[in-house]
Order: structure tokens, then sequence, then C-alpha cells
């Protein structure tokens, strides 16, 4: 799983925490100012600020859970916390609503008095909006950053907090141009604008919690993975939120002909694709072999012996009249019976008469599997030189020329030889083939004590 930003944890803590401060500070203000003049929007107000206040201090602390990483009970992490407090404080903020839209009704039906006018609530109210202004921006930069959902729902709050000092201050210049119900319909306001601020919570919070994928998630997560090389197409995909990560599940077709350190590869790569997409992802990948369409013969002959657990090699196709006709190099034990190396033969060809058709002609040489020879000492200076000699007499006046890099190795099994060579370019790799294993031939015949001869050929230099 990817990581965000080290520094992510710190700066969540430290904004709420920042925020706490100025929640208060305000919050007791406004409330002191409130009950003063006898403004019960302004009063109201300060209860909201106060519900703020508690859903920052709940914040604070979730945040802290929240950043831990996943553990034995938690196996996606504790980001959930996040949207579980988010649903705490959308209660008290629909609790806040209602009671000041029931203390509003009854000011406006009992026609209280308007509140006492003078500069200090306005002073109050201006320095609310500009702290709340700058509190709004910053929770929505580290929210933003760190995709906290607990500080977007702070930032929601602070933003809602302008609003709502704007309200009471209409409704102060209301009452004091002798509209004695101004401050009741601002009270009102502040509810009402707390009751839909909830709402939007609400509906963000709950989705989360039901695992609803994020906005253009889906899209996004297929193409990056889809870019990937070696990934023929993505067959289905899932994502999900948990704090700040991306769980993405995806089932990818890859080819079948691929080996397994090679899928791994992919998933690896596309563990990066996702990463670089969302900045904080967690992927499940899982492979599924698919054959491609410009898939070979050779190459499901091949998957089919490998799929077996069979060593094959020398695979000929050719197609006779409409016939296919498959011959192949089957590698067994050489210490095996021979009806047990049959039947694994004959195994072998009926997977293939499956796949292919039951028309298809299938013949199969059997021959021992090379034996891993035990690792010897070098050979002598002079014995490698003999060698090198007849290597080089060999190969005088053909298609095989400039000998060199030979080296010899005693071992209990015989004497196996390593030796380059040089062709021309333009040759083809049968004639080279068969040039080289006639110098091999020779060589043998010559030393008989050679067990193996590797050659490496190389094209001429210009």
């Amino acid at each position: 799983m990817s990581s965000s930003n080290t520094s992510a944890p710190s700066t969540k803590t430290s904004v709420a925490a920042i925020s706490i401060l100025a929640s208060g500070s305000m919050a007791v203000a406004k409330f002191v100012v409130g009950i003063a003049i006898g403004s019960l929007a302004l009063i109201s107000e300060a209860l909201h600020s106060s519900i703020d206040l508690v859903a920052t201090i709940i914040t604070w602390a979730v945040v802290r859970v929240s950043d831990q990483p996943a553990d034995a009970e938690h196996h996606y992490g504790h980001g959930k916390f996040e949207s579980v407090s988010a649903l705490g404080i959308i209660a008290l903020l629909y609790v806040l609503a209602g009671g000041i839209l029931v203390q509003a009704y009854s000011h406006l039906r009992e026609g209280a008095p308007p509140p006492s006018i003078s500069a200090i609530p306005f002073v109050v109210l201006v320095i609310d909006i500009g702290v709340n202004l700058w509190r709004a921006r910053a929770l929505h930069r580290a929210a933003r950053d760190t995709k906290s959902q607990a500080l977007a729902a702070d930032a929601l709050h602070f933003a809602s907090d302008v609003m709502g000092s704007t309200a009471v201050i209409v409704g102060l210049v209301l009452a004091g141009f002798g509209f004695w119900w101004g401050d009741a319909a601002a009270a009102i306001a502040v509810a009402v604008m707390i009751a839909l601020l909830g709402l939007r919570m609400a509906r963000e919070t709950v989705e989360t919690l039901l695992d609803r994928a994020p906005e253009g998630a889906l899209e996004k997560a297929t193409a990056a993975i889809k870019a990937v090389p070696g990934v023929v197409d993505v067959d289905r995909l899932r994502v999900r939120m948990v704090g700040a990560t991306h769980f993405i599940d995806a089932i990818a077709k890859v080819p079948r002909t691929y080996p397994i350190d090679r899928v791994e590869d992919i998933k690896r790569r596309a563990q990066a694709a996702v990463t670089k997409t969302f900045g904080d992802a967690d992927l499940t990948f899982t492979a599924v072999p698919v054959a491609r369409d410009n898939e070979s013969v050779r190459e499901r002959i091949m998957v089919i012996a490998r799929n077996s657990g069979l060593a094959i090699h020398h695979v000929t196709v050719h197609d006779i009249g409409g016939k296919l006709i498959v011959g192949i190099d089957l590698e067994v034990d050489g210490d095996m019976a021979l009806h047990a190396a049959h039947d694994i033969a004959h195994g072998l060809e009926r997977a293939i008469r499956e796949d292919f058709g039951e028309d298809v002609e299938v013949d199969t040489h059997i021959e021992p599997l090379e034996p891993e020879l035990p690792w010897g000492t070098d050979a002598a200076p002079d014995r490698v030189e003999a060698i090198k000699a007849a290597l080089t007499g060999f190969a005088d006046g053909g298609a095989i020329h400039d000998i060199h890099n030979v080296r010899v190795r005693n071992t209990d099994a015989g004497e196996v030889v390593n030796f380059h060579c040089r062709a021309q370019p333009s040759m083809s790799v049968i004639k080279v083939h068969e040039s080289v294993d006639e110098i091999e031939r020779k060589l043998r015949r010559a030393f008989p004590t050679v067990k193996r001869v590797i050659s490496h050929a190389e094209p001429t230099r210009g």
C-alpha cells in the first residue's frame, strides 16, 4: 500500500488544533455580546460556533486515530472513524437548528423587543467573519491535501459561519431601522443554513459509509491499469474510499504465455500506476490468464506443456492439407522406465488434442533430461590450447571462423567445453546452427572425454 505524504498527519492535527482555539474564543465573544444586547440571532450564531468548537475537538481527536495504520482488527485502516464522527456532528447541527427555530418562533409570536444596537456586535461579527474565512480556507486546503473527510466537514462549518454572521448583521441592521422582527428572522436564517449544511454533510458521509465509488474514480483506475504494458483488458474493477485511501479491487486479463515473474511485474506496475493517479491507493490485483488473438500454435503448445509441468523443446508445426501436424521433443528423467515416460507423453498428446481437436497429429520424441553437471575445475592450459587448436582447425575454411574465448572444465561426468565464434551477419540462424553443430560433433569424436560443447556465435565485426 502506498502512503500519503508523511507530513499529512501532523498537518491535519495542527490545523485542527489552531481551529479549536479560534472556535472557542469567537464563540465566547459572540455569546457574551449576544446576551448583553439581547440578540437571539447573535446568541444562535454563538451556539452554532460552540457546536463548531465541539466538532473541531472531535475532529482533532478523530484524525489522530484515523491516521493510524491498519492492524489485526482494522484491515482497511481507521479512516471510517472520520465518517462516524461526521455523523455525530451532523446530529448536533440538527439539534441546534431545531432549537433556534423553536426560539425564533417564540420571539415572533410573543413580539419580543429588538436587541440594543451598538458598534460592539458589528465589530465582533466582522472579526468573526475574517477569522472564519481564514479557517475555512486553511481547513479546505488541508482537507484537499490529506483527503480528510473530517477536515472537509470542519471547513464547511466555518464557511457556513461566514454566511450566518452575515445574516446576523442584516438582522441587527433591520432591528436598528425599527423592524422588530429582524433579529428573529436572522436567527431563522441561521437555523436554515445550519440545516442545509447538515444535509450536505449527511449525503457525503452516508455515501462514504455505503462505499459509494468516488466520482470518476472507476474510469481513472481502469484507464491507469489498462495503460500498464501486458494488461490485455480489465474484466472488473471496484473502488471505495476509507479515509484518504482509495482501495481498488481489479481483475485484469494477462497473456497466458507470460511467466509468473512477468505477471508479478505487471502487478507492481499497476500499483504504481494507481498510486500516481490517486496519490494514496491500495490495489488488490487478480491476474486472469487469457489466450490472445495473435497467439501462435507453438505458444499454445508451450502453455499446455508448462501447465502440465513438462519440459519440451524443438516444437515443429506443419499444416498439410488442412491437417495440423505437431512434433515435440519431450524431456524426462533419464532413469525413468519407458512405460512411465510413454504415459507422460500420451497425456501431453491428449491435452494437445483437447485444445486443438481430435484430428491433430502429434508425434512426441522422448529423450533424457540433460542432468545438471557438477561444477568442476578449470582444465590445464595445455589442454585448453589443444582443444582450441582443434576447434580452429575444424572451422578453417568454413562458414564459422575466429574461434576465441575457449574454456574447458573438468567434471565427474566429463569435460565441458565453452567457446565463442563468428559468422557472417547475413547468415541464417539455421545455417549457423548446422555449421556449429558439425564442429561440435568433430570435437567430440576427436576428444571422447568431452561430455558437452556449448558454443556462442557472434556476427563478424564490420
